[in-house]
C-alpha cells in the first residue's frame, strides 16, 4: 500500500492573495521565492517538530470565528520573539499563550481574519 509522506501544502482562498503573501513575508519572514507560495524545507524542522493533520469537530471554537473552517499552525523557532515581531503590524494578537510538554503556542488574527496558531516545538519529546 502506498503511504503518505507528510503535509504537501496548505491551499486556501484570499480576497487579495498578493497583499496577504506580502504581509506574511514582511512580518513573519516567510520566503516568497517559490512560484506558488511559500516553500518550507524539511531540514528546517527542529528535532522535536512534526507535521499534524487533524480533523476537529464541526462545532469547535478553537479556530476562532464560526465561519473559519481551518486554522494554520506555523512552526517557529522562538514564540515570544515572533509575537513581538508581528505586534507592530497591527494584527490582533491573542492575550493567552500556552506552554506545556508539546511546546509553546500563541495565536493571532491575520489581515484576512484567519486565526493562526504559532507553535514552538519542545526542547525534548513529550512523555509517552
Amino acid at each position: 500500500m502506498a503511504k503518505i509522506l507528510g503535509l504537501g501544502g496548505v491551499f486556501f482562498k484570499s480576497k487579495d492573495p498578493e497583499a496577504l503573501s506580502q504581509w506574511y513575508q514582511q512580518w513573519l519572514g516567510m520566503d516568497l521565492a517559490f512560484p506558488y507560495g511559500i516553500s518550507f524545507k524539511t531540514d528546517q524542522v527542529p528535532k522535536n517538530g512534526f507535521h499534524v493533520w487533524s480533523p476537529f469537530k464541526q462545532d469547535t471554537t478553537y479556530f476562532g470565528s464560526d465561519s473559519q473552517s481551518f486554522m494554520f499552525n506555523l512552526m517557529v523557532d522562538n514564540l515570544d520573539e515572533m509575537l513581538a515581531q508581528i505586534k507592530p503590524s497591527g494584527c490582533q494578537i491573542m492575550d493567552e499563550t500556552e506552554r506545556g510538554e508539546y511546546g509553546d503556542f500563541g495565536w493571532f488574527i491575520d489581515p484576512d481574519g484567519n486565526k493562526v496558531e504559532l507553535w514552538q516545538p519542545p526542547e525534548k519529546p513529550p512523555e509517552e
